[in-house]
């Protein structure tokens, strides 16, 4: 038997030579490949979170812009259809596929603000009695809610709180109130009589359901149809605040049409 040890072949010796390599101080050495790895996984992890959260925006505003938007009620111009604190949904494409105009860049979200649309496509015109979010004419930085009353063409008077469209009295009485009895002459206050004004081409005459607690267009004129947001459909919200705790939330009230 032989004393003599295996030694490890010249291939053998490289590796454990590069293995065992130290510094000239004796410590081991310590190389840069793994630290830079991490540094590059930890890059792209955040351009992973960056891009999605850029993606995920770009879509939120391609939906509010193109197909529907939340708004919140904070008046009472639109009782009884509407109360104070309801949140709704705003489509977007009831009367057509819009192309915003008129826009601005903001430090805000969304990034852009856009005060104006032309249709693309046209799926319709708004209708009397649809309820309608626009561009308030005296501020456009603020939205309104009101309840189309007539249409390019139509002739709107009011006598003694009662709305005539055309010369016919409007049946409003199923979605409407009028909480003061008294009546304003139309010299003083246009609240219960006004008019009669002819609604231009492109224009419509709107008021809010709560007739004598509303500033629609009596008392500022027309919208125009470019300036229209999009058509109120359904309340996906509603929240009261006031009274028992248990009465805050307005369940009763979640998933209504408006109509």
């Amino acid at each position: 038997m032989s004393g003599e040890t295996n030694r490890p072949s010249s291939d053998d010796r490289t590796s454990t030579a590069q293995e065992g390599r130290t510094d000239t101080t004796g410590a081991p050495a310590v190389f840069g490949e793994p630290s830079a790895r991490s540094q590059l996984g930890r890059k792209s992890l955040f351009r992973e979170y960056a891009e999605a959260i850029v993606v995920a925006m770009l879509l939120a505003f391609a939906i509010r812009v193109f197909v529907v938007q939340a708004f919140k009620i904070p008046s009472g111009s639109m009782i009884p259809t509407l109360l104070i604190g309801d949140h709704i949904l705003v489509s977007k494409l009831s009367y057509g596929i819009q192309w915003p105009s008129q826009c601005k860049v903001q430090a805000a979200f969304p990034p852009v603000n856009c005060y104006a649309s032309q249709a693309l496509i046209e799926f319709g015109k708004p209708q009397r009695g649809d309820v309608i979010v626009f561009r308030f004419p005296e501020d456009e930085e603020k939205d309104f809610i009101k309840r189309i009353v007539g249409g390019p063409g139509d002739t709107v008077q009011l006598r003694n709180k009662a709305v005539l469209v055309n010369g016919t009295v409007l049946d409003d009485k199923l979605f409407t109130q009028r909480i003061d009895p008294g009546i304003i002459d139309g010299t003083i206050n246009p609240r219960d009589n006004f008019g009669p004004v002819t609604v231009p081409e492109g224009a419509y005459f709107v008021m809010g359901d709560n007739r004598d607690q509303s500033l629609d267009s009596r008392f500022w004129g027309f919208v125009r149809e470019e300036k229209i947001r999009g058509k109120a459909f359904r309340i996906y919200w509603s929240w009261s605040g006031q009274g028992q705790w248990t009465e805050w939330v307005r369940w009763d009230r979640f998933g209504k049409a408006i109509r």
